[in-house]
């Protein structure tokens, strides 16, 4: 199909080298998402109040949650999936090239060309595309752009509201965010998960927080989605009516650590394609993240101060050394202490992954290699 990304000639070495597997654990336990009803925000303050009690909850114990009656109607969804769907289908060639849809360069993205082993390798396609650039797509894909901004424009609402609740407990004024998160600034992310022959070996993405404030997905009925959650990983029972929000790395850090943002991956189907949609609500990049709490446990820091800092890090010595903790903070996001707690924005794009992860995984792989090497008795 010529649709198709070149996944397995780019990965061909890895998938012939048996030294580079990592077979994925079978015994995956499903879990329901906890559930909340916006419908019942329109009913008083005590239902409000209701709502903000379990969205908090929610927030600091699994970092995700799924919201029903979120406004987004099934029409606007129905198109969504029809309108990517046939963009996915566009001859590889032609996707990536720059001027598909006017985008900026790198909108399109695809597995990871980089990938030393399966491990950081991630079998999905993907455009992320700015807010911003949403009425420069072309005349020709003007179904698709519509359709891009009735979602968006339910999305980014329900995105503020959401922030707004979560700010009411941690004594954060309401206004922060309409001050601070201009529709300019946030993302819209397709996916497009391919069948993958190797899916025992092979993610559809790799283990990841997002960066941003919080992120809205709506997945088609596939499945696929994991959290990592109490030392151990689930997955996501899709729900047809639900939305599911998940907390991003600055809100952690804005929270000081109540609301958590934890890691989730994407594993592949072999004979199944799933499809789903991520809008990532962020800050501009000069808004200052500083930690509500005392003693804050993250030092202030910018968007822009951030990205900059990583793609020297990752460019220089292949991680990010300048960690936005304070010295005794407790290391979140999953990550050892060793490799800087949170890692919390990507090189390439605001709520992905790619190359900071793939430095990180082959960071963490050298690492355990040394620490075996030095345990080995010596050969005197």
């Amino acid at each position: 199909m010529d649709f198709e990304p070149p996944f397995q000639g780019t990965c061909k070495t890895l998938l012939q080298n048996p030294t580079h597997y990592h077979d994925k654990p079978s015994d995956v336990d499903e879990c329901e998402l906890p559930v909340i009803d916006l419908n019942n925000l329109n009913f008083g303050h005590t239902e409000r109040e209701k709502i903000v009690s379990e969205v908090a909850q929610a927030a600091s114990q699994w970092g995700f949650f799924q919201v029903v009656n979120h406004g987004v109607s099934q029409e606007v969804v129905n198109n969504m999936q029809y309108e990517q769907k046939r963009l996915f289908r566009q001859p590889f060639p032609k996707k990536v090239e720059n001027n598909l849809l006017n985008l900026s360069a790198n909108s399109y993205r695809w597995g990871n060309p980089e990938a030393t082993c399966l491990k950081q390798f991630s079998w999905s396609e993907a455009f992320h595309i700015s807010t911003t650039e949403i009425p420069t797509m072309r005349t020709e894909h003007k179904s698709l752009r519509s359709t891009i901004e009735a979602f968006v424009k339910t999305v980014s609402g329900l995105a503020r509201s959401l922030a707004e609740i979560l700010a009411q407990p941690l004594g954060i004024k309401p206004v922060y965010f309409e001050e601070n998160c201009p529709a300019r600034t946030s993302y819209l992310r397709l996916n497009r998960y391919a069948p993958c022959p190797f899916s025992s070996q092979v993610y559809g993405l790799i283990s990841h927080t997002d960066t941003d404030f919080l992120t809205i997905v709506y997945q088609d009925q596939v499945g696929g989605l994991e959290i990592y959650k109490d030392g151990r990983w689930l997955g996501v029972k899709p729900n047809p009516e639900a939305l599911i929000v998940n907390i991003g790395d600055f809100f952690e850090a804005l929270s000081n650590g109540i609301y958590k943002s934890i890691k989730h991956r994407v594993v592949t189907s072999q004979k199944v394609e799933r499809f789903s949609v991520a809008y990532f609500y962020c800050p501009s990049y000069d808004v200052v993240i500083k930690s509500c709490g005392k003693p804050a446990l993250y030092r202030q820091f910018t968007l822009r101060e951030y990205k900059q800092q990583t793609q020297i890090d990752v460019q220089e010595i292949g991680y990010r050394s300048l960690a936005p903790k304070t010295k005794n903070a407790i290391v979140a996001g999953g990550l050892s202490a060793f490799v800087f707690g949170v890692y919390f924005y990507t090189m390439r794009a605001v709520g992905g992954t790619d190359e900071l992860q793939v430095a990180i995984n082959k960071f963490e792989e050298e690492k355990g290699q040394k620490e075996a090497e030095a345990s080995m008795p010596s050969k005197a």
